[in-house]
């Protein structure tokens, strides 16, 4: 087995689109890990029908429009944030690098954006906290120890997280082959420590002849809408919903209280005949209105890719996979590079199409390819 390759010290220079990270970071990674980071569910036709859904649309060009004061400011939550791409919650990601989320953290406090940090982080949140002051949301999954899972939350608020991005789209993993072939599972040194002292959830063992998931009682663990809906009430950070892809579904977050939503189908690693998020974009937005922002992630890999979700009703993406190409083949400067890459293609994009700000970017903005 071929060992994998140190990171970078320095950026190639040939290393000019997110795309460009992806054969870095392979060589950087062992064959277990990038079938962690990289796979989807099942055949995988999600995972590449997220990327291809942007091809669906073309943007018009608008000339001689005035950009002298021109910008890419978004406000979210009550705070501004100097543009509208965030990074999205990824578990582990001491697999990808070294540092792991403390690179990420560092590069995202340094390019001004918001870094979701996995509840799966291999990497303490009071030591992001302490050593890359940024702003930092925190992405929860639903635990089975209500007790533990109230010291985190405390501690969180503490430690000045200002939101918390609830998934609610995964109560069992999807079937991920890919993974499977790989025969994946943590190295050593490599595990969820701010859930240290949880209760275990429950193994999803069954015998032969028996239901392989019904019959488990694993599903018993799993929430649902009323304690959803306690959670939201009794927190206090805003609660966005991370997973809804379901106008309906939209709607009764809106009902219960959530301050936003994530269009997202988790990266494709969930339910492999889903639709793509941008796909379910249009229906959630028009569902929910101006009420709460809707946030989309899932298959962005360019600066007209973030201007077509923005066009189409979203307030802000989400990228994983882009950020963690870069961790893998260069550390904090990676995650900052790709971000700056991205930013400079939506401001580019922005500039030729004519929009002087977000709110300029609408869905007249958008053609459809014939």
């Amino acid at each position: 087995m071929t060992t994998p390759l140190a990171p970078l010290g320095q950026i190639p220079a040939e290393i000019v689109t997110v795309a460009d990270y992806i054969s870095y970071a392979q060589a950087r990674m062992t064959p277990q890990a990038w079938a962690y980071l990289t796979g989807g569910a099942a055949d995988e036709r999600l995972l590449h029908r997220n990327e291809s859904a942007y091809q669906r649309y073309q943007i018009w060009p608008r000339v001689l429009r005035d950009l002298t004061v021109a910008h890419t400011r978004v406000s979210l939550l009550g705070k501004e944030y100097a543009y509208p791409i965030f990074l999205a919650p990824v578990a582990y990601q001491r697999l990808a690098h070294p540092e792991g989320e403390l690179a990420t953290a560092l590069a995202a406090a340094a390019m001004q954006t918001p870094f979701v940090v996995s509840m799966q982080s291999s990497t303490d949140l009071a030591v992001l906290a302490a050593q890359a002051p940024g702003p930092q949301w925190l992405q929860w999954y639903w635990q089975l120890d209500q007790q533990a899972s109230a010291r985190l939350l405390t501690q969180a608020v503490q430690l000045g997280v200002e939101a918390i991005v609830l998934t609610v789209d995964a109560p069992v993993n999807g079937v991920r082959n890919r993974e499977q072939r790989a025969q994946f599972c943590l190295p050593a040194g490599v595990e969820a420590v701010n859930l240290r002292g949880f209760a275990p959830q429950p193994a999803l063992v069954s015998q032969a002849g028996q239901s392989p998931l019904f019959g488990t009682g694993f599903l018993q663990t799993a929430p649902t809408w009323a304690q959803v809906a306690e959670f939201i009430q009794d927190c206090p950070l805003p609660v966005l919903l991370k997973g809804i892809l379901h106008p309906s579904d939209a709607r009764q977050a809106l009902e219960i209280g959530a301050a936003g939503i994530v269009v997202s189908n988790h990266g494709g690693r969930v339910l492999d005949a889903a639709p793509t998020p941008l796909q379910a974009l249009p229906a959630v937005v028009q569902a929910v209105g101006a009420s709460i922002p809707v946030l989309v992630d899932g298959g962005i890999r360019r600066g007209t890719d973030v201007f077509i979700a923005l066009a189409l009703g979203a307030k802000a993406v989400l990228i994983g996979r882009p950020y963690m190409y870069g961790l893998a083949a260069a550390g904090a400067a990676g995650v900052a590079h790709v971000l700056h890459i991205l930013r400079t293609e939506l401001e580019v994009t922005m500039a030729l199409a004519g929009c002087h700000n977000l709110d300029a970017i609408q869905r007249d903005c958008l053609g459809d390819v014939y």
